[in-house]
């Protein structure tokens, strides 16, 4: 199979001057890169065209039992850019005041010690030539991050839907990079929850609403990525009977488009439909891949111990503007089968992505036969 993620030569040039917002790692670790295409600086205009998106479920562990395994995974793809979802590491600031979303909390021993992990981690190969966003909850709570390359110059970084003021979306769910030619969006969306009277349904509905007015108002393509806790079509899942029969407590919604596991209910479906349909996008994974796949089909698997062993959903994408369908060359779910392997300790695996320079001939869809 192609390999289309293909190391390239590594540079130590001083990392230019950063957006606001943006932290940095210093290189303690490692041989010295040399060339001109790497972290450092790179050709003039030059934007990213490799990607990996990932839900961690909780960065500081995946750093604490797994993090030479995804180091390992990261090299060998060298992506330009890393989404992460459920970073669960709190934003900066004291017990009642404001809090600062850009930045790990370190007022305690405990937080201290534990941004200490985190300095580590990213201090040392292949993190050392990355630099991060960080839009950060008030407490170990869902929030996002962005690593991207030392040599991309965004114009804009912005952590809200609205990209005109400096707030964070609440409980750091956006990451919006802006290059000269598209966006890059990183969200973890809500989960729907089990129960109307929770407010959990209210809230998705309102999530998917504010996602449906922003990429029908965004001014450049798209490339939208991230967990965005929906399977839209029972392809997505590996048992569709079982989700969409499934209940908490034996709690049956009043409504029948809400019946289902969250994340593959009728309400959901559909409004995700609508937003790719009325923002013009293509789910770039589906778009190359139109059987299912009951091995690496998947970015979501359930406990291998219990009633959800075997039990999988694709619920991480990338989603693009349809203009930049044609430069799609591959997308890739990076775990396979029940045992989670390839999901380095989460409940997700990596999904990537890559586009190439130019626009091209459409690549011939792949089945799982």
């Amino acid at each position: 199979m192609k390999r289309f993620f293909q190391p390239v030569v590594k540079d130590g040039s001083p990392a230019k001057k950063r957006p606001a917002g943006a932290a940095t790692s210093d290189c303690v670790d490692g041989a010295a890169p040399t060339g001109a295409d790497a972290a450092g600086e790179g050709p003039p205009g030059e934007e990213p065209r490799r990607f990996v998106t990932w839900n961690a479920n909780s960065l500081l562990l995946r750093m604490k039992s797994d993090w030479s395994a995804f180091c390992q995974f990261v090299a060998r793809l060298d992506p330009d850019v890393i989404c992460v979802q459920e970073v669960r590491m709190p934003a900066a600031g004291s017990k009642g005041a404001p809090k600062n979303p850009s930045e790990l909390k370190d007022d305690t021993t405990s937080s201290r010690e534990e941004k200490q992990i985190v300095l580590r981690a990213l201090s040392s190969s292949p993190f050392k030539d990355y630099r991060v966003w960080w839009s950060l909850s008030d407490s170990k709570y869902a929030g996002t991050a962005v690593f991207m390359k030392k040599k991309f110059e965004p114009k804009k970084v912005s952590f809200n839907l609205d990209r005109t003021s400096s707030k964070h979306d609440a409980d750091g769910r956006v990451i919006i990079v802006e290059f000269e030619s598209f966006l890059l969006l990183n969200t973890y969306a809500p989960n729907n929850g089990w129960k109307e009277e929770e407010n959990s349904f209210q809230r998705r509905r309102k999530w998917d609403k504010r996602m449906l007015e922003f990429v029908q108002q965004v001014d450049k393509p798209l490339i939208w990525c991230g967990d965005l806790n929906v399977s839209h079509g029972e392809i997505d899942v590996s048992h569709p009977d079982f989700f969409s029969d499934a209940k908490l407590n034996g709690y049956i919604p009043p409504n029948k488009e809400d019946c289902g596991q969250p994340g593959f209910t009728l309400a959901e479906r559909q409004r995700f439909g609508n937003i790719l349909s009325q923002g013009k996008l293509v789910d770039a994974y589906r778009y190359l891949h139109k059987e299912k796949d009951m091995e690496c089909g998947f970015s979501w698997s359930g406990n291998p111990i219990g009633k959800y062993r075997g039990k999988r959903m694709r619920i991480d994408y990338f989603v693009v503007s349809e203009g930049l369908k044609d430069r799609i060359v591959s997308c890739e779910m990076h775990g396979h089968g029940i045992e989670l392997e390839g999901f380095y300790g989460s409940d997700h695996c990596p999904v990537s992505l890559e586009l190439s320079k130019e626009a091209a001939e459409a690549p011939e869809s792949k089945s799982s036969g």
